[in-house]
């Protein structure tokens, strides 16, 4: 029999908390989702008690290894039955209900007018505006004997109002949580839509502010080490999450609520290794091009000029390493664009047989009748064409990932080939995302996303080729 309780630490810390809201997080792997399905279940036997678990939409909640799947492996235990349709919830003995709903725009907040709500979770809190998270706040109410409260998970997102509203508890120098303020409570008033703190609830009670209006608030970091079973389970994980790019890693798995995306951080030249000559193991290549239609202008300086045609080689190495074998980088007219893409191909063809290209279409009928014009002019070469989706920012962090390796190694697993690009190509790298061009950068990123999308790992060994709870005690 599964007995049903938080892990010592930091999830105990977040299910015995007394306040208002509670904020917990700040990592990857720190068993946020298993807490907040948890938390509701200490009202288990309250027949009018009903709970409501938030994610941005319905994707989401039914997504593997969500909040719906998760909640198969503890609610069955103690009774709960699933009921899928109209909306998602699991229905207990006593009649007690814990639903999931989804909040994915600002419009979704109209039908929960004169809801009340005992509790209110949002899983991953960045993903929800400051409107929805406070028009929520305001539906928190309660008939059924129970204090309403607010709990929420989240990983750092710099960007977001969450890193403003828990600042106090964040070193605003390093980004990381501060250890003597983990669990520690503090008070909330909204005056003329501003938040202002106190200590106290007693400080800031005034002529315009009543006790009530008050609430309280603490935020709980977590990471991965607090998640002893998942590290047990598979200790794999960390691995996974130390091979991340840097901002990523960053934030998943140290919680770091300052980091951002800026110069150097995506690539940096002395995490590459440099050869004299192209390896004799390569097993794959993919050129990928980024092409920009306007011609170099006489005498402007280069910074100020119009974008560049890219095209970035690369190549897969047989020990699983990515040599970039050649860089192109120019400014051209269409007709001269047309012709170097197709020059490139015949010359790639003659020095390394297959060669995939991958060009990149743009939004639009514009974008789709140069692509079509593209795979007419390329007939009888490997081509292929490939919608952009995503940020730049996002597009880049595989190859980006490879290029800076795993943290605490001294390269990554990239080799660069001498050449006269070189220098060109290593400033561009290194000023992604702040620099003005872009170009180099986002062929490297979609020649890596093609080279790695039918590369298939073997299994390792002998599988190659096949392949009634309790739960805790009542505060």
């Amino acid at each position: 029999m599964q007995v049903l309780k938080p892990q010592p630490g930091a999830q105990e810390m977040f299910l015995s908390s007394r306040a208002d809201i509670v904020i917990y997080g700040g990592a990857a792997g720190g068993g946020k989702t298993y807490a907040l399905l948890l938390e509701p279940l200490r009202h288990i036997n309250n027949k009018d008690f009903a709970a409501v678990i938030f994610r941005k939409n319905a994707t989401q909640i039914f997504t593997t290894g969500g909040l719906w799947d998760n909640s198969f492996t503890i609610y069955p235990q103690v009774g709960g039955r699933p009921i899928k349709t109209p909306k998602p919830y699991w229905r207990f003995p006593s009649g007690m209900k814990i639903g999931f709903n989804h909040l994915e725009m600002e419009k979704d907040l109209l039908s929960w007018q004169g809801s009340q709500i005992a509790m209110i979770a949002f899983d991953e809190l960045t993903h929800f505006s400051k409107q929805m998270f406070f028009y929520m706040l305001s539906r928190n109410r309660s008939t059924c004997g129970v204090r309403p409260y607010v709990r929420c998970t989240t990983n750092p997102d710099s960007d977001s109002w969450v890193a403003e509203f828990i600042e106090w508890w964040i070193d605003q120098g390093t980004g990381y949580p501060i250890p003597e303020r983990r669990g520690v409570v503090r008070y909330m008033v909204k005056k003329n839509d501003q938040i202002v703190w106190g200590s106290t609830k007693e400080e800031l009670v005034d002529e315009d502010t009543l006790i009530s209006d008050i609430k309280s608030v603490t935020f709980i970091p977590s990471t991965l080490q607090d998640n002893k079973i998942l590290m047990e389970k598979d200790p794999g994980y960390l691995a996974n999450l130390k091979a991340l790019p840097l901002v990523d890693r960053e934030r998943l798995l140290s919680g770091n609520w300052k980091i951002r995306p800026s110069r150097g951080l995506y690539f940096q030249r002395a995490r590459v290794v440099m050869l004299e000559e192209l390896p004799n193991d390569i097993v794959k290549y993919v050129r990928a091009w980024d092409l920009a239609a306007s011609a170099d202008k006489k005498n402007s300086r280069p910074e100020d000029g119009p974008a560049y045609t890219a095209s970035v080689l690369l190549g897969k190495r047989r020990n699983g390493r990515t040599v970039v074998i050649d860089v192109t980088n120019k400014r051209m007219n269409a007709g001269d664009v047309r012709n170097e893409v197709k020059n490139t191909a015949i010359s790639d063809k003659a020095k390394y047989k297959n060669v995939r290209i991958r060009m990149s279409q743009d939004p639009g009928q514009a974008g789709k009748e140069q692509a079509e014009n593209y795979l007419k002019m390329l007939a009888g070469f490997n081509v292929c064409v490939e919608r952009e989706t995503g940020d730049k920012e996002t597009r880049a962090e595989p190859f980006s990932a490879q290029w800076l390796g795993v943290a605490g190694s001294e390269y990554g697993n990239v080799d660069v080939l001498i050449a006269d690009w070189n220098e060109a190509y290593f400033n561009q790298m290194e000023a992604f995302p702040e620099g003005k061009f872009k170009d180099m950068v986002d062929s490297s990123a979609n020649a890596y996303n093609e080279l790695e999308k039918h590369t298939i790992s073997k299994l390792p060994g002998d599988i190659e080729g096949l392949q009634k709870g309790s739960y805790w005690n009542k505060l």
